[in-house]
C-alpha cells in the first residue's frame, strides 16, 4: 500500500467520523415528527455517513483479493459501490419515515442496484 492510498483512507475514514458525528447531533437534537424536514436531513447525513465509511472497506476489500495490489480504477470503483450503499441507506431512511417502506420495494432497489453495479462492473 503506498502513502497516497494509506492518507486517502484515513481522510475519508476521517470525514466519515465527521459525517457520524454530525448524524448523532442530529438524532440527539432534532425530532422528525415535529419538524419533517429534520427526518429527511437525517436520512442525507446517515446516507452520506455510510457512504464515506463503505468506501475505504470496498477498496481495502478489492486491494487484499487482489493480493496486496492496487489497480487503475479500484478507487473509482471503491467509490462507486459507496455512493450506491449511500443512495440505498438516505432512501430507505426516506422511505420509512413516510410509511412506504415495504419488503418488495427494499428487494426490488438492492436488486436494482446490484443489477447496475454488475452491469458497471464487467471488465472488458
Amino acid at each position: 500500500m503506498e502513502a497516497r492510498d494509506r492518507l486517502a483512507n484515513l481522510g475519508i475514514f476521517g470525514a466519515a467520523a465527521v459525517s457520524w458525528v454530525l448524524v448523532a447531533l442530529l438524532v440527539l437534537t432534532r425530532d422528525p415528527r415535529e419538524d419533517p424536514a429534520a427526518g429527511f436531513v437525517g436520512a442525507a447525513l446517515m446516507g452520506l455517513a455510510i457512504g464515506l465509511t463503505t468506501v475505504p472497506l470496498f477498496w481495502l476489500a478489492a486491494f487484499g483479493r487482489h493480493r496486496r495490489i492496487s489497480y487503475r480504477g479500484d478507487w473509482g470503483r471503491a467509490a462507486r459501490r459507496g455512493l450506491w450503499v449511500g443512495l440505498v441507506v438516505g432512501l430507505f431512511v426516506a422511505l420509512r419515515l413516510q410509511g412506504i417502506l415495504s419488503l418488495p420495494i427494499a428487494v426490488f432497489v438492492i436488486v436494482l442496484v446490484v443489477f447496475a453495479e454488475l452491469t458497471l462492473s464487467i471488465e472488458r
